[in-house]
């Protein structure tokens, strides 16, 4: 029979993999605690309505790549492809709108979706991720950015990383700046992608996120947002740009990133790198205004990010997270009747913090043999005698000296 294989576009955390991937979140899980977040976890599944309605039938995720399916019930359900229109499911769901705002959440776990597998790029993969809900101030865009930041610096991978931010400023700021854009692309629509021919009539902006090449050079010449900014919308880019260089962040601003969808405004950001490749974004988010309100809350304005833990984990390849592995002490029984007292005294050191084993078969020898390849520091020997005295013989493998010691005084000399 062909062993089973994981599923296209899933792999086995083992070993290594599995301890950079825990790293990651367990120094993410500290640092966003470091700044007030409180963890919470949503289920990986949910009503095909939350991302339907929170990301937008027009945007790749919607229309290509959700993992969607019918229950046995016949409702629509769908595997999360990311976490935060059900961080704000969750807050609307659980009644939270309004009161104690702003929230403010970190989460790591599973995602789903449906692509073309690639380094670093996978069809399961985990995120982590921040939100601040219920904050309108320009304070907020830069505390989520700083605590990211910060993150990255905790993992110690900053070096060749850069944070572009760019604004798309509020409503009439964007109404005006999608208007530009239709006239621009519309001048070339006949060297446009079919993609983006596709995008120019139901959302022009997502155009400036395009890969082909051909478009590429036609976004070269497109106008910025920069020239369609209300003064309100240019004081608050300004602000954020003050509150990081306050928070000693350090930044670029880059005019073609965007987020293709409404209820997107202001702020808008990406931490890049070129040590991995065609995947160069390790970190993205911004501002969305109108997201809780697509969950049927009330108005919310609120920021975020997320960062695929499989990317963050591959620019940890060199360092070795390996931990020191502890040395058992081996308990050794030496006939049948030790064998109860042996598993009660394992416990024994269990308990009291000590790393110990025992083999499940052999005699003294073979045990001890065991006890060698495992380099323990020491072995306990219980046999007949020990037993009837209430003792038993401790051994330093080290040393090679060996000592009676009555049993309830081995887990204080081990410690």
């Amino acid at each position: 029979m062909t062993p089973l294989q994981p599923a296209r576009g899933t792999r086995d955390l083992i070993g290594d993999e599995f301890r950079r991937h825990h790293h990651v979140i367990e120094a993410a899980r500290r640092i966003a605690t470091l700044y007030g977040f409180e963890e919470w976890a949503t289920p990986i599944f949910e009503d095909t309505r939350v991302f339907a309605r929170g990301l937008g039938d027009t945007s790749d995720v919607v229309s290509k790549e959700m993992y969607s399916f019918e229950d046995r019930g016949g409702e629509s359900v769908t595997l999360r492809p990311e976490n935060t229109a059900g961080v704000c499911r969750a807050l609307v769901s659980n009644g939270l709108t309004q009161a104690n705002l702003p929230r403010k959440v970190f989460y790591a776990g599973p995602m789903f979706r449906y692509e073309r597998p690639q380094k670093g790029r996978y069809r399961q993969f985990t995120q982590i991720g921040i939100e601040i809900l219920g904050a309108a101030e320009p304070l907020a865009d830069a505390e989520v950015i700083a605590c990211g930041w910060h993150i990255q610096q905790a993992l110690g991978i900053t070096e060749g990383t850069v944070l572009e931010i760019n604004t798309l400023g509020d409503a009439p700021s964007r109404d005006a700046y999608r208007a530009a854009l239709v006239a621009y692309f519309t001048a070339h629509q006949d060297r446009l992608s079919a993609d983006s021919r596709m995008r120019l009539e139901r959302n022009p902006l997502r155009i400036l996120d395009s890969k082909d090449a051909g478009d590429r050079a036609i976004i070269a010449d497109a106008p910025t947002i920069f020239d369609h900014l209300t003064p309100e919308a240019a004081a608050f880019f300004d602000a954020v740009q003050r509150h990081l260089a306050a928070f000693g962040v350090p930044f670029r601003i880059n005019p073609r990133i965007v987020r293709g969808l409404d209820y997107y405004s202001h702020t808008a950001f990406e931490f890049v790198t070129e040590r991995l490749g065609a995947q160069g974004t390790v970190m993205g988010g911004g501002r969305y205004n109108g997201l809780v309100e697509e969950m049927g809350g009330p108005p919310t304005p609120s920021v975020g990010w997320a960062a695929g833990v499989d990317r963050l984990a591959l620019l940890l390849e060199a360092m070795d997270l390996t931990p020191p592995a502890p040395r058992p002490v081996a308990v050794i029984p030496v006939g049948d009747a030790a064998e109860a007292q042996a598993l009660h005294l394992l416990q024994s050191l269990r308990r009291a913090g000590i790393t110990a084993e025992i083999a499940y078969k052999g005699n003294l020898k073979r045990r001890m043999e065991r006890a060698n390849r495992q380099s323990a520091r020491a072995a306990v020997i219980l046999g007949e005698e020990e037993l009837a005295q209430g003792t038993a013989q401790l051994r330093d493998l080290d040393a090679g000296t060996q000592e009676t010691v009555p049993l309830a005084e081995i887990p204080g000399r081990l410690a």
